[in-house]
């Protein structure tokens, strides 16, 4: 039996200006415009998604607004500088989450989804290992708010795999391209 890595997968929505959440860490603002005129015929569908992944990687912030009371089916990791004491499926990691989660990777199992927020998707970024960025482009210019992405990121080559619009949204999915 071949055994291929799992993939490091970012799933989020971001403003047209780069933004994935308000400065509140709100994010009513994630809705479409509500044309449907220029809608493809595939719509992305996050359920199906949800079943290729068995770990869900978020940082405390987002733990703090109960983000993962929506995975109780996944592992759930959590990024932060605390001392917490794991729970059901709920793991937190203090310092070097990244380092953790490639290890992780190198395991049989399904694909890891790096769900947010900025600071831990950050470190990920900062050293290129996802594999797969799925973005889905709001129409909404925000202004200000918590960005996806910081200053001195790596130069980082993709390639456009998919796009599906589904009411004023552009969903794309990228991999790295090597």
């Amino acid at each position: 039996m071949i055994f291929i890595s799992r993939k490091i997968i970012l799933n989020l929505a971001m403003s047209l200006d780069g933004f994935i959440a308000d400065e509140d860490g709100g994010y009513n603002w994630i809705t479409g415009d509500g044309r449907d005129d220029l809608n493809t015929d595939e719509k992305w569908n996050y359920d199906e998604f949800l079943e290729e992944i068995d770990i869900v990687v978020m940082g405390k912030r987002c733990y703090d607004q109960g983000f993962h009371n929506d995975y109780s089916n996944k592992t759930i990791y959590v990024a932060t500088n605390e001392d917490l004491e794991d729970y059901d499926n709920v793991k937190f990691i203090k310092n070097d989450i990244d380092k953790f989660i490639m290890a992780e990777k190198e395991k049989e199992g399904r694909d890891i989804f790096l769900f947010g927020g900025g600071v831990t998707i950050d470190s990920f970024i900062k050293k290129d290992i996802i594999d797969e960025y799925i973005i889905g482009i709001i129409p909404t210019i925000l202004g200000k708010g918590r960005p996806l992405f910081f200053n001195n990121n790596p130069k980082i080559n993709l390639q456009l795999n998919k796009y599906i619009i589904d009411n004023g949204v552009i969903v794309l999915k990228y991999s790295k391209r090597y």
